[in-house]
């Protein structure tokens, strides 16, 4: 998540002897900070992938980061001449130089006419062996956009696509002769949706009666029909829905490595995992308040925290015996939480999921899986960590497996902001 804002980093209190009156107070003023970031907009970004026809590895590469202390976003796309591992190995290059020269700050003009010169040149062709598209977004939604011959990008806002002035500048190489980028600049509004592409989109269908010249403007078509059957659509399944159409369009054998990327500026989709007790008692009903104020999707990790919360609501806890799993305890339900499950072991077995150890064979649809869905759906994701003791994790007979809640929320939180792109804060009680 990029909110439009400064946002703040991981919050603690670190003083377990802070009297209940400082406590209150450092916990007054992170509550009112995360407001500020809850109502700041989102940036999604995701790209989907294929392969040309039976390659075992993608031409293209694409790159992104967020920067969570200064609310900016950088994302390169690249396509490297020809298909293979030559291919990938020279996308792989200029993406990833392209997004080192950005983030040191380097001016995105300078930055890219240094890759131009850089980049090899084919003997046969006499062109560039990697093309690329390079998106900068700020804080405030300021937006600049290199490109170096990649298909043009679209700026889908309202409905249709808007065109933007882009401004030529030429670079000189002795080698290549006249060669040149486009340089756009804009400040994104809430809802638009920019999508820039490798030419194994638009040129799908090249050759076909009713595309003979590609598919570049049936993309336009395709986009925007996607838009108004699910104005809500997602980053992620708007590019994995281009790429699977032109795969169609190549008879489902794909001529070129095909990539296609979207950002997507939003209002964020929030999610509050709460889990373990206040270290005091006394904060019990603040922890319920926190919970049911907040302003999204609400999961309980935690038999313990489930029942404070059901105790300062007066709502009841039903178990819920249809999302079970033979390793983990089955999940519960209470009005106005979306979803309660056991506490350390379910973390734990989300982190596994997350970092790969649990494969994709092994999911069943339990507690786990609901919370990683869950995950996946949201954009600003904020944990709720009680800091009390549970006298149950301190036997010495438990696995070396099962760490201390704080650690396992950690080990989440980095998964998330470095795989998924998620923007993760942790508030301790």
């Amino acid at each position: 998540e990029i909110p439009l804002r400064l946002v703040g980093s991981e919050m603690c209190i670190r003083d377990r002897h802070t009297t209940s009156r400082a406590r209150t107070t450092a916990e007054t003023k992170r509550t009112e900070e995360s407001a500020v970031r809850v109502n700041g907009d989102f940036i999604e970004v995701d790209c989907f992938q294929k392969n040309k026809g039976d390659n075992i590895v993608c031409g293209d590469s694409f790159v992104s980061h967020k920067f969570k202390e200064e609310g900016r976003v950088i994302s390169v796309l690249s396509d490297g001449l020809g298909s293979g591992i030559k291919a990938s190995v020279l996308s792989t290059m200029t993406s990833s130089m392209l997004l080192n020269f950005s983030m040191m700050n380097e001016d995105i003009t300078a930055a890219a006419a240094s890759i131009i010169k850089t980049l090899p040149r084919d003997e046969v062709r006499k062109i560039s062996y990697s093309t690329f598209c390079l998106c900068d977004i700020d804080c405030f939604g300021n937006t600049r956009i290199a490109e170096y011959e990649n298909p043009a990008y679209y700026l889908f806002r309202g409905g249709q696509f808007v065109d933007v002035e882009k401004k030529r500048i030429p670079v000189e190489r002795d080698d290549m002769g006249q060669t040149a980028m486009w340089l756009s600049e804009f400040a994104m509004e809430k809802e638009d949706r920019i999508i820039f592409f490798s030419d194994g989109v638009s040129q799908s269908g090249m050759g076909n009666r009713n595309m003979p010249f590609g598919w570049e403007e049936g993309a336009k078509a395709f986009i925007r029909e996607c838009v108004a059957r699910n104005p809500s659509i997602s980053a992620k399944e708007l590019a994995r829905k281009v790429v699977i159409e032109s795969e169609k369009n190549d008879g489902y054998t794909l001529k070129d490595d095909t990539s296609c990327c979207v950002i997507y500026m939003r209002k964020p989709r929030n999610l509050l995992i709460c889990t373990g007790p206040p270290f005091d008692e006394k904060n019990d009903a603040y922890l319920s308040k926190l919970v049911t104020e907040f302003p999204g999707r609400k999961i309980i990790c935690g038999g313990t925290t489930a029942n404070i919360l059901s105790r300062e609501t007066g709502r009841e806890i039903t178990l819920d015996m249809e999302m079970m799993e033979p390793d983990l305890p089955p999940a519960s339900r209470m009005e106005g939480i979306d979803l309660i499950t056991e506490g350390i072991l379910t973390l734990s077995r989300v982190e596994s999921l997350l970092s790969g150890d649990g494969g994709e064979g092994q999911r069943r649809g339990g507690p786990a899986d609901q919370i990683l869905q869950m995950l996946a759906d949201s954009d600003k994701i904020t944990f709720l960590v009680g800091t009390r003791i549970n006298i149950a994790h301190q036997d010495p007979t438990l696995p070396v497996e099962l760490e201390i809640r704080r650690n396992v929320v950690k080990k989440i939180k980095y998964l998330l902001e470095t795989k998924w792109l998620k923007d993760v804060d942790i508030t301790y009680l």
